[in-house]
């Protein structure tokens, strides 16, 4: 492999084209992070979440508040006891409904976060396939289990590149 290594000055990175040796690493957070499809599908959906869940947390606050003012006006002698119970019921029955609701919604969210993480996975090792397409690296490692590493080695813009390219593809054929 000695005669196909190119050297690569001190400094320098290395391109997709370049063969430094066997192994490259590619970092998968930033290739995630600055992916088209994580800046649009993944932002909608991460809104989406937190959205459903300050909804969530607005409607669990009211029922926490009503049944609070309905205690009040019991202590005040201000309702019977026959209309506390009646309305404590209705509060349960809600609260129960809220968490039913939210429980659906919940598994909803988790199944699309799901869905889309494995889209990012596939998309990644579809673009580390097509980069090493060729086989001039014998094995590509993820950055997040490395210590120290050759910045030579990393092929991470290659692999964004190659990301971003398979998802414009994809969004196109749909």
């Amino acid at each position: 492999k000695e005669a196909q290594t190119e050297k690569v000055e001190e400094g320098a990175t290395a391109t997709a084209t370049e063969v430094v040796g066997d192994l490259a690493f590619v970092n998968t957070d930033k290739v995630f992070a600055e992916s088209e499809i994580f800046k649009t599908e993944g932002a909608a959906l991460k809104e989406k979440t937190e959205k459903a869940q300050q909804g969530w947390a607005r409607q669990e606050q009211e029922i926490q508040n009503e049944a609070a003012q309905l205690q009040e006006k019991y202590q005040k002698a201000l309702i019977t006891t026959r209309d506390a119970q009646a309305k404590q019921e209705e509060l349960e029955k809600r609260a129960a409904a809220l968490q039913e609701r939210v429980q659906k919604e919940a598994q909803t969210l988790d199944e699309e976060n799901y869905v889309f993480t494995n889209r990012m996975q596939d998309l990644l090792l579809r673009s580390v396939q097509a980069v090493n397409a060729d086989k001039q690296y014998k094995m590509v490692l993820n950055a997040s289990a490395l210590l120290d590493a050759d910045m030579a080695l990393d092929i991470t813009d290659a692999v964004l590149a190659k990301f971003n390219e398979l998802y414009a593809a994809e969004k196109k054929e749909k």
